[in-house]
């Protein structure tokens, strides 16, 4: 007779085993490592506690009375990342496909509801086939559970979610969300309906990588915030991700000792074109104020034409929102508003500073646009800026025409501090366009129309094509050279490192969705 010793170890063996050696085998041989082997390596060495290794499904329908597996599908705790407490959660495709069943949605929901009352990041490391259909709207319930606990979560803990695996129907909604979302490329796949329902319903053939896959997500979709590929590197880049975030909502990211020293960087000199309608990369920019090596760029294959990402400056946390000359010269669509509006009030609920770096010369034009939503849209990235209340500073290195000026972080909404390099253009629209509109008639009357077109474009330039006319207002705080552009926002984030705004009491305001 086993004794009650023995009767706990032979639990926990069978725990540990998750559906087995042959299935453990299978996941080997599609190049994906088990939930534990995840969690293992994800986590600090030993730091790992576990939370409802023992729990079993409750289903006696279809036999499945006969299929019992210890933890039900789904590796469930708590441990630590670089010495940060974190709570993470692991569905095992060796179990019943990864499905979620009642009782493996209350072991998340449970690691959820605990991450919440400590104040602690949430991880979700999903490979799931869907609900665990043997249980029908008992299952459906579990999802549900979980959604409402990611919005009561949201903007109050960091909520992270790996895709390393399928993830289809309702098991997609829960990653979305959440703050950041990464793929495996080849291995994982995201989609509300698969291709086989696709194909009954629309007669259109599609293969799941082409429907839901990591390269769809990351560069059609914009659901998925970056990709990976393979699981560790996914696993490196939860961990580097995180290091750019703070534990919760009423936490700051840790300070990296730093000295100030000259700061000066000459290599900024010369870098935007004489020629206005040349394009540069702004990435140089970015690289030239922060500190070194340290951009991790989000969404970098979705909406080129704005760059979102995490920096540090003076070993501080920030986050950058920059436009980008090399696509679509830098104009504000559909996409990049949305991209950016969502990074921003993501930085903003966690506390994390704001760079804004601006050459956009206005909306992008045309009927797809318009139909698409561009007003509502564009609104996003107002009303995200709008609302920040974390420290703010825009820099302005080119063009800043329109309402795209406004939007882009201008004084008017908000910023702290406002500069421009001597290259920056403040005006309605570009001299070109607004010459043609102040002196059509002279143009029209003039002997020779295109030599008067080009003399009023200069005029209008000479006028309006500079920063200073901004700074007269106050609209600009200074005019800077861009040598000295890492200098003088070091010295404003730290000026700015007690802001402190109280905003009228509301539930919450009504952003144009």
């Amino acid at each position: 007779m086993e004794t009650k010793i023995e009767k706990l170890d032979k639990r926990l063996e069978l725990a540990y085993l998750g559906g087995g050696e042959e299935r453990i085998n299978k996941q080997h041989a599609k190049k994906k490592l088990t939930a534990r082997e995840r969690i293992a390596y994800l986590l600090d060495e030993g730091s790992f506690e576990e939370m409802g290794v023992l729990v079993t499904h409750r289903t006696t329908d279809f036999g499945m009375e006969n299929q019992i597996f210890f933890g039900d599908g789904v590796v469930t705790g708590y441990g630590t990342i670089e010495g940060r407490l974190v709570y993470v959660f692991a569905q095992d495709f060796t179990v019943f496909g990864g499905a979620l069943s009642e009782t493996h949605a209350e072991k998340i929901c449970k690691i959820m509801d605990q991450a919440v009352k400590v104040g602690a990041p949430c991880i979700g490391l999903n490979d799931s086939g869907g609900a665990r259909i043997q249980e029908g709207v008992r299952s459906l319930g579990g999802y549900a559970d979980i959604f409402h606990r990611n919005v009561q979560s949201s903007g109050v803990i960091p909520q992270l979610s790996a895709i390393m695996g399928p993830c289809a129907g309702g098991a997609v909604y829960s990653p979305a969300m959440t703050d950041f979302t990464i793929m495996v490329e080849d291995t994982s796949y995201m989609f509300v309906t698969g291709p086989n329902v696709v194909k009954t319903v629309t007669n259109e053939e599609v293969t799941a990588e082409e429907l839901g896959g990591a390269s769809t997500h990351s560069t059609k979709s914009g659901v998925a915030h970056l990709t990976a590929a393979n699981d560790i590197q996914c696993l490196d880049d939860i961990k580097k991700l995180l290091s750019y975030i703070p534990q919760n909502n009423k936490e700051t990211t840790k300070k990296i000792p730093f000295e100030l020293g000259e700061e000066l960087r000459p290599h900024l000199i010369g870098l935007i074109p004489e020629d206005a309608h040349k394009p540069y990369d702004m990435h140089d920019v970015i690289k030239g104020v922060i500190d070194d090596n340290s951009f991790f760029e989000i969404q970098k294959d979705y909406a080129e034409n704005i760059i979102v990402g995490f920096a540090r400056l003076a070993g501080r946390s920030i986050g950058i929102v920059a436009n980008q000359p090399m696509q679509l010269a830098g104009c504000l669509d559909t996409n990049s508003s949305i991209k950016a509006a969502r990074f921003t009030r993501f930085c903003d609920c966690f506390n994390i500073p704001l760079l804004v770096l601006v050459d956009v010369p206005g909306f992008l034009p045309g009927t797809d646009q318009e139909w698409n939503g561009i007003i509502k849209n564009g609104a996003k990235l107002l009303y995200a800026l709008s609302e920040a209340t974390v420290p703010k500073i825009t820099v302005i290195t080119r063009k800043a025409y329109g309402g795209a000026y406004d939007v882009m972080n201008s004084k008017h909404i908000g910023a702290d501090m406002n500069f421009a390099w001597p290259t920056a253009e403040i005006a309605v629209m570009g001299a070109k366009g607004a010459a043609e509109i102040i002196f059509k008639n002279e143009i029209k009357t003039a002997k020779n129309p295109e030599e008067k077109w080009k003399e009023k474009e200069a005029e209008y330039a000479f006028k309006f094509a500079d920063p200073y006319r901004a700074a007269r207002r106050g609209f600009i705080d200074e005019v800077i050279y861009p040598k000295n552009t890492r200098r003088k926002l070091i010295k404003a984030f730290q000026m700015l490192e007690s802001k402190e705004i109280n905003t009228p009491k509301r539930k919450h305001g009504n952003i144009p969705l």
